[in-house]
């Protein structure tokens, strides 16, 4: 049997943690690596017991969720963790920082059970994850903040398709509805995937998103 995801859940609300902690536990594939109430804490046992996943809330105290973010996950960072931010606060700037911080997927706290756990799993699998809500107020205001415009869509290396691919995955779809919008199989989108993010030399599909709202190609 495969070993279940080792999941970190770090919330300063006592509740929350409680909260998260029974949905992920009922999972056959999912297990708690342990809890804690702050960033700090949060960076010292996520480096202790190394686990797949770490929930992570912003606003806490001693340590702020981005900053943690950007120890655990941030770039230069010699063995990083997977971090899925979940916060109450839909407020661009904080999505931003997290994702620049190494987020690998940003969700709402009052998304369903159900959404919270694909989430898990989908940063897991090294896969990232926007929730839809947050998606294109997010990177159409700070897009440009990533890296200066290089070249313009007229110059992308992608085919049509891959374009078209491009497109659904900047509006924030998954894999199964692209798949099922273009009436192709889940496997011929993960190829496709694959593909632009090689030739565009891109780390993953936060990236992606970014890359074609700062081309111009969704709005």
């Amino acid at each position: 049997m495969t070993a279940p995801t080792r999941v970190l859940i770090c919330d300063d609300q006592v509740l929350i943690r409680t909260g998260l902690a029974t949905i992920i536990d009922a999972q056959p594939d999912l297990e708690v690596a342990g809890e804690c109430g702050d960033g700090q804490a949060a960076v010292d046992l996520a480096r202790k017991v190394r686990p797949d996943v770490v929930v992570m809330d912003i606003r806490m105290p001693v340590l702020d969720g981005i900053a943690a973010t950007r120890l655990l996950a941030g770039a230069g960072v010699p063995h990083p963790v997977k971090v899925l931010v979940v916060t109450t606060f839909n407020l661009d700037e904080y999505v931003y920082e997290a994702l620049r911080a190494g987020a690998g997927g940003f969700l709402l706290k009052d998304a369903p059970p159900d959404r919270l756990l694909q989430g898990i799993r989908t940063v897991a699998a090294g896969a990232a994850l926007l929730d839809p809500e947050v998606t294109r107020q997010l990177v159409g205001r700070y897009a440009t903040r990533i890296r200066p415009v290089e070249e313009t869509a007229q110059d992308t290396p992608l085919t049509p398709r891959e374009l078209e691919v491009l497109r659904l995955i900047a509006d924030g779809l998954s894999n199964n509805e692209i798949a099922a919008a273009l009436v192709i199989s889940r496997e011929t989108v993960k190829t496709f995937v694959s593909r632009i993010l090689t030739k565009l030399g891109l780390r993953d599909r936060v990236q992606a998103v970014i890359y074609a709202y700062r081309q111009g190609l969704v709005s």
